[in-house]
């Protein structure tokens, strides 16, 4: 073998085990997947193998699966907006302190040592008729009793944001801190204030992180099942509780895999026009 040869293909050895580990634990997962969509699920419980598509015609021709598809996007949405605002602001005190930043990040990462259900639980114990913010409004008098604050559509995004913040302040702190900082400081040499410096040099640099961050929040979210299952009331189900329902409690193989398939093309799409009009080269540079 040529040495040109043994060089084209050390690449192809050195990817081997990471190319072996996504085909056997997504590539080969999603075929069964697919595979499972088409099949059927008989009166008698059992799946009748095959190629019918009664999964897929009940999957999107129901207008339940429609709006709450609908409004797993939008929830998905407001919460990376959310996340977005509260968020640039703290990657940009972290990027910009003169003290250690790597006690800041250390206290961002925390949360990541705690278990997601965990994290997700405690807002019962915070925002439940007997937890604590009613405790503190019951004692000092603010009401005469306790205000029932969960399970709605606004503890869902907040334990969402509370889940995904972390992720858009790395995101957006490693692009900050990759910017030179003397670029604002000949911003204003050049006779801008701080603020139009930031809006014309700092802003415009730090996008490519903040739509990595955007990106990986919105498909997160989009995806979660445990904190609409938790935190959500039985009309807060986020299209993630209807896989979870159909193959965990219905033991509905077929119709599950053809609702997560159905999220899955979804995202996916998002995915792509978020490559067509900004493209992944600024995400991978958001991320780097």
């Amino acid at each position: 073998m040529s040495v040109e040869a043994r060089e084209a293909r050390q690449p192809w050895i050195l990817l081997s085990p990471a190319l072996t580990a996504v085909t056997l634990l997504l590539l080969v997962p999603l075929c069964f997947i697919v595979i499972y969509s088409f099949w059927l699920r008989t009166a008698t419980g059992a799946d009748q193998a095959g190629f019918y598509l009664d999964n897929w015609a009940e999957a999107l021709s129901d207008r339940f699966y429609r709006d709450i598809l609908l409004n797993t996007l939008k929830i998905a949405t407001i919460t990376t907006a959310i996340c977005a605002l509260m968020g640039y602001p703290s990657a940009y005190f972290i990027a910009r302190s003169r003290g250690n930043k790597a006690m800041l990040l250390l206290l961002l990462m925390l949360p990541f040592w705690i278990s997601y259900i965990i994290r997700t639980m405690s807002w019962i114990n915070i925002l439940g008729v007997s937890g604590a913010l009613n405790g503190v409004l019951t004692w000092t008098g603010i009401v005469d009793e306790p205000i029932q604050m969960l399970y709605n559509e606004a503890t869902v995004i907040l334990g969402l944001v509370h889940f995904l913040l972390p992720f858009m302040i790395l995101n957006i702190f490693v692009s900050l801190d990759g910017i030179d900082v003397t670029l604002e400081d000949a911003a204003n040499s050049l006779g801008a204030t701080k603020w139009q410096a930031f809006l014309q040099v700092t802003l415009p640099l730090s996008l490519p992180g903040l739509a990595a961050g955007g990106l990986l929040c919105f498909v997160l979210g989009a995806g979660t099942y445990i904190t609409p299952l938790v935190l959500g009331g039985p009309t807060d189900a986020m299209f993630a509780n209807l896989v979870f329902e159909a193959i965990i409690t219905q033991l509905n193989w077929p119709l599950g895999s053809a609702l997560s398939l159905m999220l899955l093309a979804v995202l996916a799409v998002l995915v792509g026009i978020y490559n067509r009009y900004l493209g992944m080269a600024q995400l991978m540079k958001g991320l780097g």
